[in-house]
């Protein structure tokens, strides 16, 4: 057999993968492009539309966590709250919920006042509930997150794939493989855009598609931090507890939440990100400070435990921990949701992941135009020949 033969062999086998993967996981992935598409600015339209959310700065003392979490919880009965979220320009988010029984919400509390601006449901909010089928399809997690992610591992597949049947045979063949011939007949330019398109979004949506993955599947996750580390095995999160050993605790004129956050302000008078002091729901939980000096990112953000009782910091050998202790390894976990949405790179970031997942999104549309134009060729091809 000649070696061109060889080659053409292959690239048929490697036509074959692609259109029944591309066939099998098509709505899939064009649900999660135009859902991506649709959370790719899900914080500036919210900034918008809701303008309880936003809240000028006033030369006042804020109210404390705890004071903020009593306010709350009368607007919330037999709730519990998880946190309280600061930041300048923001109202105050008291956030609680719960999966036994399951609630979210978030109280908006004039951090100044102690007015409660909204009250929310979460579970009824629009970017929450495309959020929910983003990534489980509206389904129980169990079920819609492993379709989800199995569609998204097609698609991976379908990218490599594409890229070897994208491969010009010939310096003459490489002139159509980047530029679309839109003055031809719409069969070529639907051709053209799903192979020209397909191409250069490549580089862009493997990026998204893989870090989706991380979040689908938990032996990816914990194969990529494998990789990255040289062989060190992933601890995500882990419980954290107070040291509930002890019999004597601080006598505080407020409470332990309190006293750390105002720390944590008297530290940084003039800090200008967001502060989030998570109160311990039992003697045995620990307190949880997160500082986030970029909120419009996650991955910058530095965790800090306290033993309730001591105020003694927590060590933690986990993901989630002080970004200065955090390895190469433990930056591309906190990264990979920042990498999913965009934000990693900021406006620009968000607007190029929202156009790669648009036309992500069509993909499956041309792909289909493409092969039922085929079909129909080869038919006519069959009848010509009788």
């Amino acid at each position: 057999m000649s070696e061109k033969k060889k080659n053409k062999t292959f690239k048929y086998w490697v036509g074959r993968i692609h259109l029944w993967l591309g066939l099998i996981s098509g709505l899939f992935v064009c649900f999660l492009g135009i859902t991506g598409c649709i959370l790719a600015f899900e914080r500036e339209i919210e900034n918008v539309t809701q303008p309880y959310r936003n809240l000028a700065v006033q030369n006042k003392p804020l109210l404390s966590p705890t004071a903020l979490k009593k306010i709350a919880d009368r607007a919330l009965p037999n709730k519990h709250a998880h946190s309280i979220t600061y930041q300048p320009g923001k109202s105050a988010q008291v956030v609680y919920y719960n999966f036994d029984p399951e609630y979210y919400y978030i109280v908006f509390v004039n951090q100044y006042t102690g007015e409660v601006i909204k009250v929310k449901n979460m579970n009824d909010d629009f970017f929450r509930i495309v959020i929910m089928g983003h990534y489980y399809l509206w389904l129980p997690p169990e079920i819609g997150q492993p379709v989800l992610t199995t569609a998204t591992l097609m698609f991976v597949v379908l990218l490599f794939s594409g890229l070897i049947l994208w491969w010009p045979k010939n310096k003459a063949a490489s002139k159509q493989r980047f530029t679309i011939k839109w003055n031809a007949k719409w069969r070529r330019v639907n051709y053209d855009f799903h192979n020209v398109l397909g191409f250069y979004i490549t580089w862009i949506i493997i990026f998204i598609a893989l870090s989706g993955m991380v979040m689908g599947f938990q032996w990816f996750a914990k194969s990529v931090y494998f990789v990255s580390s040289g062989g060190k095995t992933l601890n995500q999160f882990e419980e954290t507890y107070s040291d509930t050993t002890r019999n004597a605790k601080l006598q505080l004129n407020a409470s332990a939440a309190d006293q750390l956050w105002k720390s944590y302000l008297d530290a940084d008078p003039k800090f200008n990100g967001s502060l989030d002091v998570h109160v311990p729901e039992n003697e045995k939980a620990s307190i949880e400070i997160a500082k986030n000096p970029d909120p419009e990112t996650y991955w910058k953000a530095d965790y800090s435990y306290f033993d309730q009782h001591t105020l003694k910091e927590i060590e933690v050998k986990h993901v989630f921990g002080k970004l200065k202790n955090a390895t190469v390894a433990d930056k591309i976990m906190r990264m990979n949701y920042d990498i999913h949405v965009g934000s990693i790179a900021g406006l620009p970031g968000k607007i190029i992941a929202f156009f790669a997942s648009l036309i992500a999104a069509s993909m499956p549309i041309t792909g289909v135009l493409i092969w039922i134009g085929r079909n129909k060729k080869k038919k006519k091809s069959a009848t010509a020949a009788q």
